[in-house]
């Protein structure tokens, strides 16, 4: 039972989170929250597919080098005031 489960978990993630993040790549140059819904797929697929867990681990670094680059610039702006 237990390599039928992992095989079928392995299938269910896939067919979950594939389409999430084709969707999201989809919507990334369209309005919309494209980039939260790739995060949502990378997330889903990282819960068993290793490729995954490194991109999303890629996008969460990208994502908050992006936060403290906003965050200095916003520290610097009201430093001026």
């Amino acid at each position: 039972m237990g390599k039928t489960y992992r095989t079928l978990r392995k299938i269910i993630i896939a067919l979950l989170g594939l389409p999430v993040l084709i969707i999201g790549l989809i919507l990334i140059p369209l309005p919309g929250p494209g980039v939260l819904v790739t995060a949502g797929g990378l997330f889903i697929l990282s819960l068993e597919f290793e490729w995954a867990d490194r991109h999303l681990q890629r996008f969460k670094k990208i994502i908050n080098q992006l936060i403290d680059k906003s965050m200095k610039k916003v520290r610097e702006k009201k430093s001026l005031k």
